[in-house]
């Protein structure tokens, strides 16, 4: 093979993928933006990705005859797709509500979920068979694992849903702020 040809067969279908993984990912992370009523950051996120694109789509038509970049295209979309879902998790964008439905008394799970810095309101309901507690948390996406950590321990056989939240008329910051604080008062006592 000459250079010519290792370009053509490898460098270039390499590229191809490289650049639909990027605006793929790019891609993905503008529609959950989007979702999230992120005004400002999806446009931008937008013109990337379609610039991305472009240049990659270019390639392609100038070496329609070279099945590789077809191949480096495709993986590329479809490697894209991945790792635009794995970037947005490791992001954990987002406010969550958590709805739990508990035949079993709430009273532990209720206290445990407040001492853990999480604000909850609990209603008293009718289920098919039996009185029910709802319990109606709203957290920050990062913090689920721990919520979730939390109503299996003391409530395992709690039902519960998880739903993304648009908008919360109040941002949740209790937690964080004491979070904050802590960490403020330990930085200032390392001067």
């Amino acid at each position: 093979m000459n250079n010519s040809e290792i370009f053509s067969y490898i460098i270039l279908p390499i590229l191809i993928f490289l650049a639909r993984i990027c605006d793929v990912t790019i891609g993905t992370l503008r529609i959950i933006l989007v979702s999230k009523g992120q005004k400002f950051i999806a446009p931008l996120l937008g013109f990337f990705e379609v610039l991305i694109w472009i240049i990659a789509i270019s390639k392609i038509m100038q070496n329609l005859d070279n099945f590789a970049c077809y191949i480096g295209y495709a993986a590329g979309f479809a490697t894209g797709n991945y790792v635009g879902m794995l970037v947005e998790e490791k992001l954990a964008m987002g406010v969550m509500v958590i709805r739990v439905i508990t035949q079993k008394s709430a009273s532990e799970l209720i206290e445990n979920l407040t001492v853990s810095g999480y604000g909850i309101t609990n209603i008293d309901a009718q289920g098919s068979k039996t009185n029910v507690s709802v319990i109606y948390t709203i957290v920050q996406r990062q913090d689920l694992p721990d919520v979730v950590a939390i109503i299996n321990k003391f409530n395992p056989k709690a039902f519960y849903t998880i739903e993304d939240v648009k908008f919360a008329s109040r941002e949740i910051h209790k937690r964080y702020n004491k979070k904050i604080l802590h960490s403020f008062k330990f930085w200032k006592k390392g001067k």
